[in-house]
């Protein structure tokens, strides 16, 4: 195993003999991905009838959900790992925070999805209109609930929640590399308790009222935990890509090895594969067994004509092929291997957003050509301005929390 070549300081703390910053490259790369991701946002709103047209609303919808299943899975993975008080991903800890902090990004790009539902168009939610409302028994019923005031008042909860967290985490981690205060530590493990707690709540409702409340007649109670699944396999496979970007760019090269990519391939594994399709099948199985028609249509809608088709490739492909693929430790332990599996897990849950949310509207499998540019626009327009707002963040900061007293523990970690 290639470890770190450290010392010990006279204040206990550990000395790095690697490159553990980077500045321009990074801000040249942010600029980059800003552009790229404003041009394609404003060809996405030209070519999709504008920000209330259907085909931009529908395709921005995917791209944001996507964007945010990173985000929020990082976050997750920051707050675990705080609350375990794990030693193993110290050395990658910081990048996650890094990338975590973008809530802000993702809170302002949500409004291309609240202000429209706000402003009384209901291309996406049929809720969001009085006349709809009064005609249906299911979502007068569900009035009290999918309601515009309240819906407002949900999503500055929900990402207010978010960018204080993510902000706060990042912000004490910054401090320690300064002071060396390792009371600081115990206050993040105090802080992760109920945090993870309100996580929990926040994404399930937020699933619900973005994705869920599309078809306002669907009842799940796993749906949020489906999404989780989905975002957390996002963000181990997101993060270990970023990790070996880096490295490209010589940065991290002594203190990140084969043994931290083993653990985030495990849990691309766990989440990725096994638990995704726990969920999924847990989900299906107990619907279909209960046949409801509030809530077997649901899935009638992805097993009829071309649709059958993408939800049996998610079947291969989101468990059969990669859990296979990702299996053997040597894959997990090999970058070239753990960087294609990544980027597998990546698009098939691009595609598992497409198949949660296109069928809802009677859509193709493969609509107009139209409709895939805005799509294909949509999603490098929001993942642009996402992944350059992370990659800025990193100018002036440390990708390593230098002053965590664990963080010998995670440079000398090896896997059993």
């Amino acid at each position: 195993m290639r470890r770190a070549k450290l010392n010990m300081a006279h204040d206990n703390h550990v000395q790095l003999d690697d490159n553990i910053q980077i500045g321009s490259e990074a801000t040249d790369f942010g600029k980059k991905a800003f552009g790229i991701g404003g041009v394609a946002l404003v060809l996405a709103l030209v070519l999709g009838g504008g920000p209330f047209g259907r085909e931009f609303l529908i395709a921005y919808l995917v791209a944001f959900m996507y964007s945010l299943a990173i985000g929020l899975g990082l976050l997750w993975f920051v707050t675990i790992q705080h609350l375990t008080n794990a030693k193993w991903s110290v050395v990658v800890r910081r990048v996650a925070e890094i990338i975590a902090a973008n809530m802000s990004v993702l809170a302002v790009l949500s409004l291309f999805l609240i202000v429209p539902a706000l402003m009384g168009n209901s291309t996406l939610y049929a809720w969001v209109d009085p006349a709809k409302v009064a005609a249906d028994r299911v979502l007068k019923h569900k009035a009290g609930y999918l309601n515009i005031p309240f819906f407002a008042i949900r999503c500055v909860v929900y990402f207010g929640f978010w960018w204080l967290l993510s902000r706060h985490f990042l912000k004490r981690s910054v401090e320690q590399d300064t002071s060396g205060k390792a009371e600081i530590n115990t206050k993040l493990q105090t802080l992760a308790a109920p945090s993870m707690i309100a996580f929990a709540l926040t994404l399930t409702f937020a699933t619900i009222d973005f994705v869920m409340s599309l078809d306002p007649g669907f009842f799940s109670t796993i749906f949020g935990v489906y999404y989780f699944g989905g975002a957390v396999a996002c963000a181990y496979s997101f993060l270990a890509l970023s990790l070996m970007w880096l490295q490209g760019k010589g940065r991290l090269l002594n203190s990140v090895n084969r043994e931290h990519y083993h653990d985030l391939g495990k849990m691309m594994f766990a989440f990725g594969v096994v638990f995704w399709s726990y969920i999924a099948f847990s989900q299906f199985m107990l619907i279909w067994y209960g046949d409801v028609p509030e809530e077997t249509h649901w899935f009638h809608d992805r097993f009829q004509g071309d649709w059958k088709i993408v939800s049996g490739a998610l079947l291969a492909c989101h468990f059969v092929i990669p859990f296979f693929g990702l299996l053997s430790r040597y894959v997990k332990r090999n970058r070239k291997t753990l960087a294609f599996w990544a980027f597998w897990i990546l698009v098939i849950e691009y595609v598992d957003l497409y198949w949660l949310v296109m069928p809802t509207f009677g859509e193709d499998v493969i609509p107009s050509v139209l409709s895939l540019l805005v799509h294909l626009l949509a999603w490098v327009g929001v993942g642009g301005l996402f992944i350059g707002a992370a990659a800025s963040r990193t100018k002036g900061l440390n990708l390593i929390p230098t002053k965590d007293p664990r963080l010998a523990a995670s440079l000398a970690f090896e896997n059993p």
